[in-house]
Formats: structure tokens, sequence, C-alpha cells
């Protein structure tokens, strides 16, 4: 049965609540269709899951904008038609950034546990001093764990810095790893550690599984934003891969690239990304 949201404006509080409403959501569609018909599963799965977010940010945060990957008005910005929810964010002072389902190919797979719902939530006030997250929640549903940027975990203990021997874990697309991937991870004697979901992989991070993710194949703000609020909450390192700052609530929502990683792996990281991305 569904309990109401913390109140009191507790922002932080509410993605927790609503990444882990979504994320049970998503085990149902799960329980109910099984696994015979991957495509009807993934199209059930975005379906159902944008309904929850999109139903209660309207219901609990009528004032704020949102960014989904699901709602077209809202993403497709740069184009010459602006839709009226696009127009809307780009002038709010709150946007909520959400990924109904990030992974639908491992959702959609019996037994995988390394899909995600996102929640983020970016405030104006907050975008000159940073990316501008202001709170975060990364839904595991399969896991039946939810990370919060406003009770992030620990971070990881320096003896788990790298496999014995010093080699770095980095997290890699399973089936969409970036071209340079493998060159890049031998200069800096990297063992590649395929996951599914950006959330998962970023995740990893988080937990210390891996040390690092990079990806330069393409990707959106709702791939990223709650779960670097979280890393970044936990003392980790969030950039593009140039070392720039990453920013969230922009006209063109791509955001092509990404590191998070240990912080005192970074400036290593970022040197080796240099010469292998020009």
């Amino acid at each position: 049965m569904m309990t109401d949201p913390p109140g009191n404006g507790d922002d932080a509080g509410f993605a927790r609540w609503l990444a882990a409403w979504a994320g049970r959501a998503l085990l149902d569609v799960r329980a109910e269709l099984g696994y015979a018909d991957p495509g009807a599963l993934k199209a059930a799965g975005d379906k159902v899951s944008h309904e929850v977010l999109r139903t209660e940010l309207a219901r609990w945060r009528p004032a704020d904008a949102v960014l989904s990957e699901e709602d077209e008005g809202s993403r497709l910005a740069w184009t010459a038609e602006l839709g009226r929810a696009a127009v809307r964010r780009l002038t709010a002072d709150r946007v909520w950034i959400v990924d109904p389902l990030d992974g639908t190919r491992e959702f959609a797979e019996e037994g995988r546990t390394d899909w995600a719902v996102h929640v983020a939530l970016w405030d104006r006030r907050s975008a000159g001093t940073g990316h501008g997250l202001v709170a975060g929640a990364v839904a595991l549903p399969a896991r039946d764990r939810v990370l919060g940027a406003e009770l992030p975990p620990p971070y990881p203990p320096v003896g788990e810095v790298a496999e014995p021997g010093g080699t770095i874990r980095l997290a890699a697309s399973r089936s969409r790893p970036p071209v340079f991937l493998t060159d890049f991870a031998a200069e800096i004697g990297a063992r590649l550690v395929p996951m599914g979901s950006a959330g998962a992989k970023i995740t990893a991070v988080i937990d210390g599984e891996v040390d690092a993710y990079v990806h330069a194949g393409g990707q959106y703000e709702w791939d990223s934003a709650a779960p670097v609020a979280v890393a970044t909450a936990t003392g980790l390192h969030a950039s593009r891969i140039d070392g720039s700052a990453l920013q969230y609530n922009e006209a063109d929502p791509r955001l092509p690239d990404l590191l998070v990683c240990r912080t005192e792996l970074a400036p290593r990281l970022l040197a080796a990304l240099r010469r292998h991305t020009g």
C-alpha cells in the first residue's frame, strides 16, 4: 500500500520515496508480464514508471518543471518548435530530472539486477557553483536498494582503491563501450568490468566495487543526474572527460561524456583521457 512522501518540503526524502515507488511498480510489471516478450516488457516498464513519476510529481511538486527521458515535450528543447514543457523547464527555478527506467535491456532479461530508476532535483540557485543538483536518488529495485544524496554511503576505504598489484577496476558498458576504452584501459593498467545501466555503473563506483566509470558514447542529462548527485555527495569526482563541470537543465539535454571516479584517481585518469580523446 502506498504511503505519502515526507512532508515539510523535504526534497531529498521525496526523491528517495519517489524512486522507490517507481521501482516497486517496475517489479510488479516484471512479475505480471514475465520475460517471453522482451520488447513488450521494455515498453511497459518505461510507460508505467514514467506515469508514476509524472503523476506523483504533479501531485506533490506541482510548481516544479520536469525533464524526463519519456516526455518528448520536455526534452526536445533544442528543436525549432519548442514544446510548452521545454520552455517551462528552461525558465524554471526547480527542475526534476528523471529517468523512469535506466537500463531497459537489463530490465527485460530475467535475473538481471543492474537497472535503475533515477530521480534528481536541479535548482537554479545552486547551478552557479556546481552541477546544481540539490537532491538525488537512485533506486535499484531488483536489489531492494535506494541510494540517496542526503544519506550517501561512506567514501570507499583507501584499501579498496584497486585490485592486488594496483589494477584499476573500470566499469564499462557490456554492449556499447566507447571505442577508445580498450587502449585507455591498457595505458592506465585497468581491468574492464562489464555491467548494465549508467546508474548501476556509478553505483558500483560509490560502493567501491569498481574504481571508475568512463563514458563517451552519448548520454543525456537523465542518464547521470541522479547518480552524479549521490556520487558527489559521497565525495567522488564527477566531470566531463575533459575535466570540465557537468551542467544540467541545458537547452540541449545531451550530455555525451562522463567520468566518475575516486577523487585521488581523477588527475591520472583525466590526463590519460586527454591523450586518448584529443
